[in-house]
C-alpha cells in the first residue's frame, strides 16, 4: 500500500503540505502532527481530542474543513466506515479494511488478501474507478 505519510517533524509536516498545494498555516501543521507520519484509521472527533491531549486549540469548523481539504489534496483518504461514521485514513492508495462492529475500529487488510475474477459491467456511462471491501467482524463471544 501506497503510504505518502513518512513525515515527523513540524518541518517535514509544512513540506508535505506544500508539496500537495496546501497552505502550512499553523493549524493544518497541529493537524498533520496528529495524522501524519504514521498509518492510522480516525474520526474527526479523535483528531479533535488529539489536538486538545497536545493542548493545541483548534475549532471543530476548522477540524472538519481541514480533513476535507486533505482529502481534496490526496493526503488521506475518505473511509465510510458505515451510514453514520466517516474515518479517515493515511494509507492513501485504494485497500481493503475489516470494520469491527463491536468496536469501530477499522483496521487494514493486507494487499493482495481479497481477491476477485471478475467485476461487472459498469452502468452505461460510467466507468470503474476503483474497488474496496469492508469486511465486517465482531468480537468472538
Amino acid at each position: 500500500m501506497d503510504d505518502i505519510n513518512s513525515v515527523n517533524t513540524l518541518d517535514e509536516i509544512t513540506a508535505k503540505l506544500e508539496e500537495h498545494g496546501i497552505s502550512a498555516t499553523r493549524q493544518r501543521r497541529e493537524i498533520g502532527s496528529v495524522l501524519l507520519g504514521q498509518a492510522c484509521h480516525v474520526s474527526a472527533e479523535q483528531v479533535m481530542d488529539s489536538l486538545a491531549e497536545l493542548g493545541h486549540r483548534v475549532s471543530k469548523a476548522t477540524v472538519y474543513n481541514t480533513l476535507r481539504l486533505f482529502v481534496d489534496c490526496g493526503l488521506l483518504r475518505e473511509v465510510h466506515a458505515d451510514a453514520t461514521r466517516t474515518v479517515f485514513d493515511t494509507t492513501t492508495a485504494p485497500h481493503h479494511h475489516f470494520l469491527n462492529v463491536d468496536t469501530g475500529e477499522l483496521q487494514d487488510i493486507d494487499e493482495g488478501a481479497v481477491k476477485f475474477s471478475a467485476l461487472p459491467d459498469a452502468p452505461a456511462g460510467t466507468a470503474a474507478d476503483s474497488v474496496e471491501v469492508i469486511v465486517k467482524v465482531h468480537n468472538s463471544r
